[in-house]
Parts: C-alpha cells; sequence; structure tokens
C-alpha cells in the first residue's frame, strides 16, 4: 500500500507544480491586442502546403510566367500583411514542393488568396489547407527578415 501512496503523493505534487503558474513581468497588453494574441501569446493561422500538380506541362514559355505570377502573388500576400511565412522544401518522397503560413482567419479567405496564383489555378501546385495554432508574434519577424535581404524582387 505504501508505493500506492507514493504515487499519489508525487502526482499531486507535480499536477500542483506544472499548473502553478507567476505573472509575466514582460506581459504587453498593448501587443497582445496589436498581434491578436490569446492567452498563451498564440492564435490561429492557416498553413498551406503546395503539392506537385498534376500539370506536367514541359512548355517553358509557360513555366516561366506561371513562376512569376507565383512569386508575384507571394510578394502581393506579404505586402497585404497576409502572408507570415513562405519558402520551398527540400526534394522529397511526398510531392511537397513549399509551405505558406497565412495569417487570416478562415481557409476559405486562405483559398482566395492562393487562387491568385495561376501555377495553382493550372494545376502546376496543388495547396492543402490547414488551421495551426501558433505563436501570435510570426508576423513582428517579417520586418526583421526584409533587413536581411541583400536584393529584393521588383
Amino acid at each position: 500500500m505504501k508505493p500506492f501512496l507514493f504515487v499519489i503523493s508525487f502526482l499531486l505534487i507535480f499536477s500542483t507544480t506544472a499548473l502553478s503558474q507567476k505573472p509575466n513581468p514582460d506581459y504587453d497588453s498593448v501587443l497582445v491586442k496589436k498581434l491578436g494574441a490569446d492567452q498563451r501569446g498564440m492564435k490561429m493561422y492557416v498553413l498551406v502546403l503546395l503539392k506537385t500538380g498534376p500539370n506536367k506541362s514541359q512548355d517553358s514559355v509557360k513555366i516561366s510566367e506561371l513562376g512569376a505570377s507565383h512569386f508575384r502573388n507571394i510578394n502581393k500576400m506579404a505586402a497585404e500583411k497576409k502572408l507570415i511565412v513562405a519558402g520551398p522544401i527540400d526534394k522529397n518522397d511526398h510531392s511537397l514542393r513549399g509551405i505558406f503560413i497565412l495569417d487570416v482567419p478562415t481557409i476559405e479567405e486562405a483559398e482566395n488568396l492562393i487562387n491568385r496564383d495561376l501555377s495553382v489555378k493550372e494545376g502546376i501546385f496543388e495547396a492543402q489547407y490547414f488551421n495551426w495554432y501558433g505563436s501570435a508574434a510570426l508576423p513582428e519577424y517579417i520586418p526583421i527578415d526584409n533587413r536581411l535581404r541583400k536584393t529584393i524582387p521588383d
């Protein structure tokens, strides 16, 4: 019976320690409101996975046009402050090509933004959408990221 009491005592001590929290001296309620953070400093985004689509065109002129559309849409979403993170995924066995994290409230809004990209509309890429819960601070990284680039797109 003693091991049982030890386990119960341990669980009670651990659970009260794990649940106890103290106020954060760096808490910034203005920043919380600006970024739309919850009590954990997080919020919902839409994660978009781009996969290789069904269009396997070899027309280099067309592929170039679609690539330009892809990057124009990326720049437009960033200018609209809807795009938080974007980047390609290295070669893999899952046909994954890239990701976006969009600061939008719904998958429907994310679809509207992504479907402006002709490379998605014409099937070079196929998009999959997921609600994703992450740090509300993510939008703050973009101004820093812009300062790291030696050149910028036209």
